[in-house]
Formats: C-alpha cells, sequence, structure tokens
C-alpha cells in the first residue's frame, strides 16, 4: 500500500483514527500513573481532548444551534465529572469507548453510502457525438435528444438512448444488479453508466444527462439516506427529552442524599457520575439508523432502491400487494401463442402470409405477428396495397389474391366452420386476442396473441404466499384475459375493467380492509395508486417517470421477483431494530439498578453501557451481508 493510500484511508476514517490515538494514551498514561503521575494526567488530558473532539463537536452544535442536550453532550458531563473528582482514567476510558461506538457508528454509515460513492464516479463524463461523420468529444450535459454518440468497445455508454448501428454485449450492474452482460442489437435501449463490451455502438440519445435512469438512481440513493424513518424521528426526540430527565436526575442524586442519607459528598458525586455514564441512551439511539442503512446498501447492490427509512419500515407491515398487469406482470408486449391451419394450409404457411400482409404495419398485433416469423426463421414477403379496414382489421394483395386479416366477429358467420368458431371461441375463453386470416373469402387460419407473463411473476407470488402476503390484479383489461393472466400467475382476487380512479379507490378500499398495502406498477396511470397505497413500488426500467418519481420503491431491472426479497429485508432490519432496542432498554435498567442497590464501579459502568452501544452497532451491520 502506498504512502497515498495510507494518507486517503487516514482521512476517510479520521473519527476512528482519533478514538485509536486516545486509547493509546490512555495505556501509556495508566503505565506511567505511579512513576510520573503529573505526565500521566498531561496524557489523560490528552485522551479526553483527542478522543472526545467530534463527539463534543456534535454536542456543542447542538447545544449552541438548537439549545437543546443530547446523548454526546451526557457522555463530556459524565467524563468530565469522573475526572474532577480524580477518576481520570475512568473519564478517559469513557471518552475512549464512546468515541470508538461512534467511530463505528460513522463507519456504518460510511459503509452505506460507499454504493452511492462508486455510482458518483462511474457517471460519465464526456461523450463522444457523432455529427455529418465527424466525431467530437463533448461533456455530457451538451447532449440533446437525437443527438448520435459512438460507444467504442470498453468504454462506459455515456447516456440513455437506442442503438441505431452495431451490436455489443453491454453490462448492466450498475443499472440492474445482474453481472451477467445483455446484448444489445439495433433498436435496443441501453443506459448511461453500463459498460459496453466488444462491440462498437452508435447510439441516439433519448434522454438528457440529468433525465437519464442512471442520474435518477443516484438521486433516489441520496434521498434514501437522507430521509429518517419514523422511529428515528421518535427517537431523537425522545432523545432530548430524556438527556434533560438525566441531568436533572443526577444533579439530585449529587445533591439530596449528602442531606437526606448522610451520603458524603463524593460518594453522592461518584453515584451521580455512575448513573449519568449507566442511564445514557447511546445504545436505544444507536439502535435503529445503523440497521436502516445498512439494509437499504443492501438492497441498491440487489437493484432495489428505497427511497427512506420510513418506506423499508412500512414494507414490513404490508398484508397484501396489488400488481398492475401490463408491464408488471406481463412483458407488455403481445405475442403469438396459438397458430391453427385450415384447408390444406401448415402452420409455417399460415404465419409467412399473415407476417407478409403485416409487415407494412405498425400495430402491435402486427408486429407481434412478423417478429414471431422472424424468431422462427421466416423472412415476409412484402405484400402490395395494404389498406385498413375500419373496425375489422387489414387488407392487402399478395402472390395474385386478396388476403383479409382481422376479428373472426365482423366475418360473415358463413366463412366459419363449425371447427373454427369453436377454436375461436375455446382461445377467447383463455383471454387471448384472436384473429383470422382469410385468402379471398376462405378462412386458412386462425392466430391467437396474448400479453406474455413473466417468467418470475408466478414465483413471485409463490413467494409472497409464503410470507403470509395476499396478491391482487388490478387492471384497464378486460375480465377475461384479467382472469387467464391471474390463473396463469396464481392470483386469486382480480379486479378488471379498471380506470385509473377506480385503481386508487380500490386501493383505498383495500387499505381500509388490510392495513397495509403495496401497489407494483409502471404506467403514468398507475401513480395515483402508486401514491395512495402504503408503499408504492415502481418498474425501474420500463417505468414511466411519472411513476419512478411517485413511488416509494423502484425495481431497477424490472424483477418483481426482488418484491419478496425485499419484504423479507424489510423484516429482518425490523426484527434486528427490536432485538438492538430491547437488548439496550434492558441493559440500562441492570445498570440502574445495580448502581442503587449493590453499587457498581465507574469502569464497569463504563463498559458496560458502552459495550451494549458497540453490540447494537455490530448487529445492525450484519444487514449489510449477503
Amino acid at each position: 500500500m502506498t504512502a497515498s493510500h495510507v494518507s486517503k484511508l487516514i482521512k476517510r476514517n479520521l473519527e476512528g483514527v482519533a478514538a485509536l490515538a486516545s486509547g493509546v494514551l490512555i495505556v501509556l498514561a495508566w503505565r506511567m500513573e505511579a512513576s510520573m503521575e503529573e505526565l500521566s494526567i498531561v496524557l489523560y488530558l490528552l485522551a479526553f481532548a483527542i478522543g472526545g473532539f467530534y463527539k463534543a463537536r456534535e454536542g456543542l452544535r447542538t447545544l449552541v444551534q438548537e439549545r437543546d442536550l443530547d446523548v454526546n453532550m451526557l457522555m463530556l458531563v459524565a467524563a468530565v465529572g469522573a475526572a474532577s473528582i480524580g477518576y481520570w482514567m475512568e473519564g478517559a476510558i469513557l471518552i475512549f469507548i464512546f468515541s470508538l461506538s461512534g467511530a463505528l457508528e460513522s463507519y456504518t454509515m460510511e459503509r452505506s453510502r460507499r454504493d452511492i460513492s462508486r455510482l458518483m464516479e462511474l457517471k460519465p463524463e464526456s461523450a463522444v457525438r457523432y455529427t455529418d461523420g465527424q466525431e467530437q468529444t463533448v461533456p455530457i450535459e451538451q447532449l440533446v435528444e437525437g443527438d448520435i454518440i459512438v460507444i467504442k468497445p470498453g468504454e462506459r455508454i455515456a447516456a440513455d438512448g437506442i442503438v441505431t448501428t452495431g451490436s455489443s454485449s453491454v453490462n448492466e450492474a450498475t443499472i440492474t444488479g445482474e453481472s451477467i452482460p445483455v446484448d444489445k442489437e439495433v433498436g435496443d435501449s441501453v443506459f448511461a453508466g453500463t459498460m459496453n463490451g466488444q462491440g462498437a455502438l452508435f447510439v441516439t440519445v433519448t434522454r438528457s444527462s440529468e433525465s437519464t435512469l442512471f442520474s435518477k438512481i443516484i438521486s433516489l440513493v441520496q434521498e434514501a439516506q437522507s430521509e429518517k424513518p419514523a422511529s428515528q424521528r421518535f427517537m431523537e426526540r425522545f432523545e432530548r427529552i430524556y438527556a434533560r430527565t438525566i441531568l436533572i436526575v443526577t444533579a439530585a442524586i449529587i445533591v439530596v442524599p449528602p442531606w437526606l442519607l448522610d451520603w458524603t459528598w463524593l460518594d453522592s458525586l461518584y453515584k451521580g457520575m455512575v448513573f449519568l455514564v449507566v442511564a445514557s441512551p447511546c445504545a436505544l439511539v444507536a439502535s435503529i439508523m445503523p440497521a436502516m442503512l445498512s439494509a437499504i446498501a443492501r438492497s441498491a447492490r440487489q437493484g432495489v432502491l428505497f427511497k427512506g427509512g420510513a418506506h423499508l419500515e412500512h414494507l414490513a407491515d404490508v398484508k397484501l400487494v396489488a400488481f398492475d398487469k401490463t408491464g408488471t406482470l406481463t412483458q407488455g408486449r403481445p405475442a403469438v401463442t396459438d397458430l391453427i391451419g385450415y384447408g390444406g394450409y401448415e402452420e409455417k404457411e399460415v404465419l409467412h402470409a399473415a407476417a407478409s400482409i403485416e409487415s407494412l404495419s405498425e400495430h402491435p398485433l402486427a408486429k407481434a405477428i412478423v417478429r414471431c416469423a422472424q424468431e422462427r426463421g421466416i423472412e415476409p414477403d412484402r405484400a402490395q396495397s395494404l389498406q385498413a379496414v375500419t373496425g375489422w382489421g387489414v387488407e392487402a394483395q399478395w402472390q395474385g389474391c386478396l388476403w383479409r386479416i382481422g376479428k373472426p366477429s365482423l366475418l360473415d358467420r358463413n366463412s366459419l366452420t363449425e371447427k373454427q368458431e369453436s377454436a375461436i371461441h375455446r382461445l377467447g375463453q383463455e383471454g387471448k386476442t384472436v384473429i383470422v386470416i382469410a385468402r379471398e373469402v376462405t378462412v386458412i387460419g386462425i392466430i391467437a396473441l396474448q400479453d406474455t407473463i413473466r417468467a418470475e411473476a408466478t414465483g413471485t407470488i409463490a413467494a409472497l404466499r409464503e410470507l403470509g402476503i395476499k396478491a391482487a390484479m388490478l387492471t384497464g383489461d378486460q375480465q377475461r384475459t384479467a382472469d387467464a393472466i391471474a390463473r396463469e400467475a396464481g392470483i386469486d382476487k382480480v379486479f378488471a375493467e379498471l380506470l385509473p380512479e377506480h385503481k386508487l379507490q380500490l386501493i383505498k378500499q383495500l387499505k381500509e380492509r388490510y392495513g397495509h398495502v403495496a401497489m407494483v406498477g409502471d404506467g403514468v396511470n398507475d401513480t395515483p395508486a402508486l401514491a395512495t397505497a402504503t408503499v408504492g413500488i415502481a418498474m425501474g426500467g420500463a417505468g414511466s417517470d411519472a411513476a419512478l418519481e411517485t413511488a416509494d420503491l423502484v425495481l431497477m431491472n424490472d424483477g418483481i421477483d426482488k418484491i419478496a426479497y425485499a419484504i423479507r429485508l424489510s423484516k429482518r432490519a425490523r426484527r434486528i431494530i427490536r432485538q438492538n432496542m430491547i437488548f439496550s432498554a434492558v441493559v440500562i435498567a441492570i445498570l440502574i439498578i445495580t448502581n442503587f442497590t449493590s453499587g457498581i464501579s465507574l469502569p464497569l459502568g463504563v463498559i458496560g453501557h458502552e459495550g451494549s452501544t458497540l453490540l447494537v452497532i455490530l448487529n445492525g451491520l450484519r444487514l449489510l451481508k449477503r
């Protein structure tokens, strides 16, 4: 390790270095007590000053700026009080352990912020803009929508956009948390901050630098780190009241017993200092935020971004998760599910004919048919004279004949055989969109399409059920289609044919019934429901800007399977916080009772109190582990 690395390490951990320096000075002073008492006192004073500097600064800032007391001031008063009655070593040890626990808490905070620091370092600063055959390096702030940028092999992608030329594999770990590179071809989306592989790409910019998904991730994580959960806000209010109460009781312990119980002033002052140490709420105060920030940092590494600790708290209480259908439980685009040929036509021939006729159409169903043909190695021909038939479908000339593709309901009933009608009815009952292909007036095939369910949807619903959490589907689609998707995913509660305002009202009703409800969505139409739910969950990749801004939790890789993971993590964080608070309260109670019954020495009180604080922080750090 070089000198510069050591220097940076020390600067980053000054509070910890100060605590360790304080400990070394205490050991030296203790060794010199017998032979060089005056020098040992000087060393103890240095230990006080170096070890207590950061906590003294925090306590004085609270006292001066907010005109209030906190636990830092309590500890300083206790340490100075111990030194004033000749217990230099005990006071110094109190400062040392208190500063060490503070350094450990700061390390926890720093560890949780490290991911955002790394993200900031990965944010591109410049891009190679391609204009009229010329390449020019420009700051990313100068990029506008429609610009073409060149991404060379091994370079970080500078902006969100669409690949217009080239192919490559892209490592999207900074966005999705997945380390396996994703193949990108013409028409695929790429994101700023991701790493290009071996191929060169020409990308058309679709978002300005401040609007990129990468910038939003940074903003979301910063917001999560700055927002305190309700329990932490309560603890801080409690700390201020508690600190004043402890000081009043300490003053009473010092003043009253010499008058009423014949204690000496020295004994009374000693008891008061011990009480001040053991009754201080250091461990209680440290019970929440280290655990919360550790959980937020860990979830961010998995592509699950909480916008604040409050939402982590609320997620642990969720009893029902409501899903939007399109783009959330499903892929958000139709796919061919069934092909049936008639009149001697094979499936491949039906698909070839349909794709050739639909190749000129921009309708989503037409694109799905063409995409299916290409995936099966069928290259469509180009039809002629394509015309849209209002309310029905399209017709075109192909291979010297008039072909029509459209809804079966608008065909002449005499055009359909009983067998064909039966197939159409069956596919319709399965919630699929059915279209027929006719050559002149003869139906030669049926194609069924459906928005395909996400591969992880069924597993997600099962995982939620294992956690005792119910699932519901809220969609604007027709009831039959919604029922079919719900059956496949394993969802019992289905609410279909909903407008955005209906989703909002339904979320309110579900909250009244179940208490805490999460809503998962990706579109602008989902934002009212996301805002109303106890926890709004947005799809980070496919989600609209409005959904991302409204939601409390963002799934960066659109992986709904991470919902159960996030709930388990939130429950574990709450469990650890409760463990910390109960343990802290019990230790404080035992130490206070012991101080007034059998008596407790100041060093033992320091070790018991500050030791419990260290244990509480270490327990919270467990959430950082995978």
